[in-house]
């Protein structure tokens, strides 16, 4: 793939995802919200342009870096995740003004990180920030999953959600 369609690939994507992260949504509790991260992770892994054969070094910094930001964007969001539950169990989720934050320092330290690989020569090419974004979406996936299923300690009430902060129920209107 070319370095424009990787980029307009994550483009569409971060903008489905941002968009529909304001929405209330049910949380999925089947293996669907893997599909999504995985895909782009394998797309992404599979060019072979992702680490710079002429700065190795720097390159492979570059791509650590932006698999930290990933996990900590990933991270940040969903603890920033507004989680509530229905009366009939199904449990919801819905980003909140500190998710807007969490994706804009995500965003300004990816661009950071293209700078500073400008500055430096490195080549860089969509495949690396397409796998970034596949571990944010991973990451936030692994974490709601924990906060709505985790372990809680014995005889304790089951909420639908880790954080047992009671949440008003709220349906995104028809």
């Amino acid at each position: 793939m070319s370095g424009l369609f990787d980029a307009l690939v994550v483009t569409a994507v971060a903008g489905l995802v941002i968009t529909r992260q304001f929405r209330a949504s049910r949380i999925d509790t089947g293996r669907r919200r893997w599909v999504l991260p995985v895909v782009l992770g394998i797309v992404a892994l599979r060019e072979p342009g992702m680490i710079d054969a002429h700065h190795q070094t720097a390159a492979l910094l570059l791509f650590a870096a932006e698999v930290i930001v990933g996990l900590l964007t990933g991270a940040g969001w969903a603890w920033t995740t507004r989680i509530w539950a229905e009366a009939d169990g199904a449990v919801w989720s819905r980003g909140t003004r500190a998710s807007v934050a969490v994706w804009a320092v995500g965003i300004a330290l990816r661009a950071g990180l293209y700078g500073i690989g400008a500055v430096l020569g490195v080549r860089q090419d969509g495949s690396a920030l397409l796998f970034g974004l596949a571990v944010t979406l991973l990451v936030r996936s692994g974490v709601l999953a924990w906060r709505v299923q985790g372990p809680r300690p014995a005889g304790a009430p089951d909420p639908a959600y880790r954080d047992a902060v009671p949440r008003p129920t709220w349906k995104e209107p028809a």
